[in-house]
């Protein structure tokens, strides 16, 4: 037989803190579409207006009318007290 060890991990407190240096990033996907989604991007954007002024110039030109939007933050992970 083999020898077992065994460990105990303890637990410890982690705070989410967004970066202040870090502009967060919005993007928009076009998924207007029946059988497929159109796909257009407007690629990452610093201003949720720059993103609006896409999405009203590709909905201007196509029509389209459903995106999806994700919006993203650098955060900084700030670990606690052990418990």
């Amino acid at each position: 037989m083999g020898k077992v060890t065994r460990c105990r991990f303890r637990e410890y407190y982690v705070t989410t803190v967004t970066d202040p240096m870090a502009l967060p990033t919005f993007e928009a996907l076009c998924v207007t579409g029946e059988e497929r989604d159109c796909a257009a991007a407007s690629g990452g954007m610093h201003a949720p207006e720059e993103l609006t002024r896409w999405i009203a110039g590709h909905c201007a030109q196509t029509g389209h009318q459903s995106y999806e939007q994700t919006t993203r933050t650098v955060v900084r992970a700030e670990p606690g007290a052990w418990q």
